[in-house]
């Protein structure tokens, strides 16, 4: 900080004191792309590969918070069985996770 600060100094102006003034912005650009914006990517990366490899029998629950089994998958629409019986269609992109099968105990326990 010290340094930046007498570097800052010492630049009477011209393009070294418009790099020396422009560095602190590109440091936190940096610092958000590495912390913030880099892993939201790659998450939103996994999740579109587990939405997209969802099959019948796992276990899923939608953006609303119902788990249940898939029944039956389409490229957009996941049918959904909340229960014996009770089968619901549901858009495949409002999918929040999906459960392989066989990890876990049955949804409708």
């Amino acid at each position: 900080m010290t340094i930046l600060w007498v570097s800052a100094q010492a630049a009477s102006g011209g393009a070294g004191g418009f790099l020396v003034s422009i560095m602190p912005l590109v440091l936190i650009f940096a610092v958000f792309y590495f912390l913030l914006i880099r892993p939201q990517q790659k998450r939103m990366k996994e999740h579109q590969a587990k939405i997209g490899a969802v099959q019948k029998n796992d276990e899923v629950v939608t953006g609303g918070g119902l788990v249940g089994k898939a029944t039956k998958v389409d490229d957009e629409y996941v049918e959904v069985e909340l229960a014996k019986g009770l089968r619901v269609k549901a858009v495949k992109g409002t999918l929040s996770d999906v459960v392989p099968r066989g990890s876990g105990k049955p949804a409708n326990d």
